[in-house]
């Protein structure tokens, strides 16, 4: 997974924070062109983070998935592991030490539930 910063990171930002969205307004929220947003929505969506929804098929309406979510939680980690990608899908997937409230977050957005210590 090879993100491009700041632009990906700005787009799922966008996308969490005003819902889903298409590309024009979402070049405005992020101060982006709109060839660059339609550049890099589909990468994004290969990626798995965010999801091209209806109603039409072509309709370029996006929002951001779990996993989405979970890779603005590890954003400052970007530059530091080697495989981005399993640090976002889970903490077993790579062997990266995370800080717990970081990890929980992630759990959290990736819509895992909680374990019961009982």
């Amino acid at each position: 997974m090879k993100l491009r910063q700041p632009t990906d990171f700005l787009i799922l930002e966008a996308l969490e924070d005003k819902g889903r969205n298409v590309a024009t307004n979402l070049a405005e929220h992020t101060g982006k062109s709109r060839k660059n947003i339609n550049t890099r929505l589909p990468v994004l969506e290969d990626y798995g983070l965010v999801e091209k929804i209806g109603p039409a098929e072509r309709s370029g309406l996006y929002e951001i998935t779990s996993m989405g979510k979970a890779a603005l939680v590890y954003r400052d980690q970007y530059d530091e592991v080697d495989d981005f990608e399993s640090l976002i899908e889970g903490p077993s997937a790579g062997d990266v030490e995370v800080e717990g409230d970081a990890n929980a977050q992630a759990e959290f957005a990736r819509g895992e539930p909680e374990d019961d210590d009982e």
